[in-house]
């Protein structure tokens, strides 16, 4: 019986500290985070300190205030399973510049590309090497090969 009391604990506490990052990362303060989520000063700052554990209503509330994705804070909170993908399907999810329906369509592409990879036995292929950048000239020596081409 206290194992699922000591894992709902650190399930809030790690909500908590991932909101914080998330507002951290969004330069706002917890102030401003509160009003555009619609909750109280005290209670936000409740929750960031894994005092309180917000419904799913609230972590919508504060996904959109803080434009990340509610999924990545359902899942944090324990309300849906971590589906796996590493650290690009991470990635997609916390980016703050895209919205929930593009970071599914985004999803929704790469699983495609990977089952696709799965299905066909295909293995990306990587260079070994990185590719050498074009040689850069010198201005000055293409102006002079431009005069003296137009000079003959």
């Amino acid at each position: 019986m206290d194992r699922p009391v000591k894992a709902v604990n650190r399930a809030v506490n790690d909500l908590g500290g991932y909101i914080r990052a998330q507002r951290a990362t969004a330069q706002i303060s917890l102030r401003q985070l509160a009003k555009r989520a619609g909750v109280s000063n005290p209670y936000l700052s409740q929750v960031e300190r894994g005092l309180r554990k917000p419904s799913a209503e609230i972590l919508q509330q504060i996904a959109n205030a803080l434009r990340i994705s509610a999924e990545a804070l359902y899942v944090r909170a324990g309300i849906l399973e971590s589906r796996p993908g590493g650290p690009v399907v991470d990635a997609i999810l916390a980016d703050t510049e895209l919205n929930d329906r593009q970071k599914q369509v985004l999803l929704d592409v790469y699983t495609s590309f990977r089952g696709e990879n799965a299905a066909s036995g295909a293995v990306p292929v990587r260079d070994p090497e990185p590719r050498e950048e074009p040689e850069l000239r010198d201005e000055t020596a293409v102006q002079e090969a431009v005069r003296s081409e137009s000079e003959e």
